[in-house]
Parts: structure tokens; C-alpha cells; sequence
């Protein structure tokens, strides 16, 4: 399926971007990382355009988590010049102090558009 292939590279796109701040990148889940990390996930589907019975076009969710104990860390403006810089819908969805971890916690929601077929 021809949609599946542009769906990993998307995938793709957003880990190399990603990496390309300069801290740890998990997919899913990040255990015992150090005082700044990102955490990446797709986790649904937003819409989907239908024509004869059939899909056509779907549109993948995901998030990406930066945790950060570093106040007016500049990898928060790294990360979203990384965005801007793929075929890539984002908002920066909230920004959270987490009081148990002492974390800065930033996360942004994408979204990816794909033809199907």
C-alpha cells in the first residue's frame, strides 16, 4: 500500500527533525533520560476524506513532549524551527510545570495530511 510507505517517511521526517535539536529523542516512551529530552508519538487518526467506499485521504495525529528543567531553554524555539522546517501541521497545544518531576513540560499536537491509494 502506497500510503503506508508516505506515512513511515512522514514518520521519519519528524525523528530526523527532531534529533536535529541536539537532545535525546524516544518514540513512545523515555525512561532515565537526563534534565532535557523529547518523547514522540503518533497516536490517532483527526479525519479522513471517502469517495466510492474507500478512504482517500487520512490525517495522523501525534505529539511531541519536551521535558526541560531549564528555564527559557532555547530548544523550545529549536524544536519548533525543526517543525517548521517539515511538511507538517503543529500547535504548541500547553506548556506545564510538573511539580513532582521539577520539569518544564512543553508539548505540541501535528498533524500529517495523505493521499491513500
Amino acid at each position: 500500500w502506497k500510503g503506508c510507505n508516505r506515512i513511515m517517511q512522514s514518520l521519519d521526517e519528524i525523528r530526523n527533525a527532531l534529533l536535529a535539536v541536539g537532545v535525546p529523542v524516544s518514540h513512545y516512551h523515555a525512561a532515565k533520560q537526563p534534565d532535557r529530552y523529547i518523547v514522540w508519538a503518533e497516536d490517532g487518526q483527526a479525519g479522513a476524506g471517502r469517495g466510492d467506499n474507500h478512504v482517500t485521504m487520512q490525517v495522523l495525529t501525534g505529539t511531541i513532549d519536551y521535558f526541560t528543567k531549564t528555564e527559557n531553554d532555547p530548544n523550545f524555539g529549536n524544536i519548533q524551527q525543526a517543525l517548521n522546517g517539515i511538511d507538517l501541521a503543529w500547535k504548541l497545544n500547553s506548556i506545564q510545570y510538573e511539580d513532582d518531576t521539577n520539569y518544564i513540560h512543553y508539548e505540541w499536537v501535528w498533524e500529517v495530511v495523505f493521499a491513500v491509494g
